[in-house]
């Protein structure tokens, strides 16, 4: 019998493979109820007994030889990495193509680097605001039309909570909680009820600068403006500058830029006249500076204002407001070059 169990260890040391299935064979061969040592254990029985310690050592052997050689066997599959287990399956699928920004932030982005270079810092404040922030305190009259319906989104039927229309009021949260000198920025987004268009949209985006001081000028706004119309479009860009009104500004004023288009000349987007309209300006109501805390007797102040879909239209000759909002790789494509 222990010749048996040696030529069954012998076969049982070259033992392989291919496949967890085959393994799976061989163990039910040799290991199971019914395998191999099994039938060789059921044999034990009949072994003399001055035979049995000798007998008893081999099959013991041979077992744990069987169940190390299966087990070997089994640790080989297990450390095997087929190709698929170096896949994440939470990747974005290939090819991976890069991404860029959204050209109103490409052009907020630079509208804020180049007012940045003048000393002004950026200022946020919440998109749901209150009557007093965004128009009480702005000199905006009680039957303005701004508070209509027509203009104004109210949240819950509620005349004093609303979606803010321009970004002012951050500017006079500002003032209400910073003392002078104040030199700020205010971008963000807007909400008007307005029908939606090639022209016009419920939603779009403004940036706001606000600069309160003592001795502040007209003189030192029409710097500004100037500058900035240089460094966002080209160094030869004129402005001029309209009289106009605003609530919360006075004296107030639309400014113009010449045409970049035609250079000043006259073409189809400047409507021949060589100018286009890019944003309002003027210095700040003494009763907006009183409504805040300031006292406008000691301090001035400039303010103005922009869309910043009028300035990428104006600098990409995007023609139809809506492609901001529709996401359409297609149209963003374009701007991979301006990241």
């Amino acid at each position: 019998m222990i010749n048996k169990i040696n030529a069954l260890l012998k076969e049982v040391e070259n033992l392989k493979a291919a496949n967890a299935e085959e393994l799976e064979a061989l163990r039910i061969k040799y290991l199971s109820k019914k395998g191999e040592i099994s039938l060789l254990m059921n044999d034990f029985r009949n072994i003399a007994a001055d035979q049995k310690r000798e007998v008893g050592q081999h099959l013991n052997k041979l077992k744990e030889a069987t169940q190390n050689k299966i087990n070997e066997l089994k640790a080989n599959f297990e450390n095997v990495q087929t190709a698929d287990d170096d896949i994440d399956l939470t990747r974005t699928a290939y090819p991976i193509e890069l991404g860029t920004r959204h050209p109103l932030s490409l052009v907020k982005k630079e509208i804020c680097d180049i007012f940045g270079r003048l000393g002004f810092s950026i200022a946020e404040g919440p998109e749901i605001e209150d009557d007093w922030h965004v128009f009480s305190s702005l000199n905006f009259a009680e039957d303005h039309p701004a508070r209509d319906m027509q203009d104004t989104f109210f949240i819950q039927h509620n005349p004093d909570v609303l979606l803010r229309t321009h970004t002012s009021s951050v500017q006079t949260r500002v003032m209400e909680n910073q003392e002078p000198p104040i030199r700020i920025i205010c971008p963000g987004r807007v909400y008007r009820n307005e029908a939606i268009s090639y022209r016009a949209h419920c939603f779009f985006h403004q940036v706001e600068a606000l600069y309160v001081d003592k001795n502040v000028s007209f003189a030192d706004l029409k710097q500004a403006l100037l500058f900035f119309a240089k460094e966002m479009f080209s160094a030869d860009t004129k402005i001029r500058l309209r009289p106009s009104y605003f609530p919360f500004t006075e004296p107030s004023a639309e400014m113009d830029i010449s045409c970049n288009i035609c250079g000043g000349k006259g073409c189809p987007f400047c409507k021949g006249t060589g100018w286009v309209e890019i944003l309002g300006c003027g210095m700040v109501d003494p009763n907006v500076l009183e409504n805040c805390g300031i006292d406008s007797k000691v301090y001035s102040g400039y303010a103005l204002g922009m869309g910043i879909e009028r300035i990428t239209n104006l600098k990409y000759q995007v023609k139809d407001l809506r492609m901001f909002s529709e996401n359409d790789v297609r149209f963003l494509r374009q701007f991979e070059s301006a990241n």
